[in-house]
């Protein structure tokens, strides 16, 4: 009897200390834009503009996580595009449309892929539109993967989705454009 009741303890205890390390273990792959992203949500189908614009607002921290004003004002606005925003201030963050370029064999691949690399190496991300089988839709450029490959996210009512494979997306529309944004030196 007291040998199970050692046995007992012992298994408690490991499970707790296993428990207690899991809960204090600092996870460094961690990033806001993963908060932000699961506590958003594309309110109208036709609003991917706005939507990513909000995205990268609440990811600056400049707006909370209920702010939806942008997708609001536009609704289902279809003839709308990245030019709306472009050169625009949004709460002490400026966006900006490049690589609004025909989309053809002469497209600047190298350029656009280098530029999206550099935003996201100084800690930011980027707007990109992408050619998917329904047309085109707007996504977030998430990160880099070891590979070179950029992961983009993008939202559908609270539905995500998820690319893994944004460079091969653009290289067969023959190019896209992109958002990038500043932030005021007072932020």
């Amino acid at each position: 009897m007291k040998k199970m009741l050692f046995i007992l303890v012992l298994l408690i205890s490991t499970a707790v200390i296993f428990h207690v390390k899991a809960q204090t273990k600092n996870n460094s792959n961690y990033d806001f834009f993963d908060t932000v992203v699961n506590n958003h949500n594309q309110i109208f189908p036709a609003s991917g503009i706005p939507s990513a614009i909000e995205m990268v607002l609440k990811y600056c921290k400049v707006v909370d996580f209920n702010f939806y004003d942008l997708q609001i004002k536009w609704q289902n606005k279809t003839d709308g595009s990245f030019r709306d925003f472009d050169k625009k201030e949004l709460y002490g963050i400026t966006f900006s449309q490049k690589f609004n370029l025909p989309r053809d064999d002469s497209f600047p691949m190298d350029s656009l892929f280098q530029a999206i690399e550099n935003e996201l190496k100084s800690g930011k991300k980027v707007i990109i539109a992408l050619q998917v089988e329904t047309g085109w839709s707007i996504f977030v450029v998430y990160k880099q993967t070891p590979d070179g490959e950029f992961v983009s996210y993008s939202k559908h009512g609270s539905h995500t989705t998820i690319f893994r494979n944004t460079k091969e997306i653009v290289k067969k529309s023959k190019g896209t454009e992109i958002m990038t944004y500043s932030i005021a030196p007072h932020l």
